[in-house]
């Protein structure tokens, strides 16, 4: 992922939010696990009719889908890969654009991006897409790391607003359980689908590739949450499309690019560029 206008190397030796130990580091590395992990958080996200209407009325999308997804794509490296000033330098500009986010459903129900429920919704359906991604296309992630990572988006998540984003696996878990009832179908989640499948997002030559990690995404959404947008087998993958994914997540996981943001980062801390990559 390109890096834009951030230089992950500076300033020299000032740590990031979260450490070059942690999970976050491992997770976010992924390519195929971004992917993946990043169409299942917006059809989470989708799914609730307040933070749906703040996407598809107040952004790009829908026009312009692939700057859309690079600019949160490096808003997402900003936040776990950059120096801890430049991150919060970022992140306190995305909060300025989400106070002047605001408007009303098609259902009438006002909703504000501001909203901590919806930011809490937004932190902990971005956490679970990633992790569950990396999980079931990547490498096997036990139950402490899994609590360890949302442990560690807890500050991250507070500087963006969402003060009550999951800590944990239960903490994500009660969230789920209270936000199913507002969850609901809609026509939006297909035609969301449908642009990520068409988008120029991997290179031509890997198109067929595009397709298999959108519908990657759609299986790490939860069973309950497909159930309610409709979203079958036909939407998933076949038996030999899911071993292919994971085996490309797993090379991905080997390969240190030295454009990256995680291998600039490192190299930002005094760390060899394989750091992240040497227990792959």
């Amino acid at each position: 992922m390109a890096s834009g206008v951030i230089d992950f190397t500076k300033p020299l030796g000032e740590p990031a939010l979260t450490s070059p130990d942690s999970i976050s580091w491992q997770v976010f590395k992924n390519p195929v696990a971004l992917f993946a992990g990043g169409v299942a958080a917006v059809i989470l996200e989708l799914a609730e009719p307040r933070v749906r209407s703040g996407i598809w009325d107040h952004t790009t999308f829908r026009t312009d889908p692939l700057a859309r997804m690079e600019r949160t794509g490096l808003a997402a490296m900003v936040t776990v890969y950059g120096a801890r000033s430049v991150a919060e330098s970022m992140i306190a500009g995305v909060c300025a654009m989400h106070g002047r986010v605001r408007g009303t459903t098609p259902d009438g129900e006002p909703y504000r991006a501001s909203d901590p429920e919806l930011l809490d919704w937004v932190q902990a359906t971005a956490g679970f897409g990633f992790l569950e991604a990396y999980a079931a296309f990547v490498r096997p992630v036990s139950d402490a790391e899994r609590d360890r990572f949302y442990a560690e988006g807890v500050a991250a998540g507070r500087l963006y607003g969402a003060v009550g984003a999951p800590a944990s696996t239960a903490d994500l878990r009660a969230q789920f359980d209270a936000m199913r009832p507002k969850l609901e179908y809609s026509d939006i989640v297909l035609e969301f689908l449908e642009i990520m499948q068409r988008a120029h997002i991997v290179p031509r030559p890997f198109g067929t590739l595009q397709s298999m990690f959108v519908r990657a995404g759609v299986e790490t959404t939860p069973g309950w949450a497909r159930e309610i947008l409709g979203l079958d087998a036909r939407f998933g993958l076949a038996a030999w499309e899911r071993r292919l994914v994971g085996a490309l997540g797993a090379l991905a996981d080997r390969i240190a690019v030295p454009s990256s943001p995680p291998v600039l980062a490192c190299r930002r801390l005094g760390l060899p560029s394989r750091y992240l990559y040497r227990r792959a």
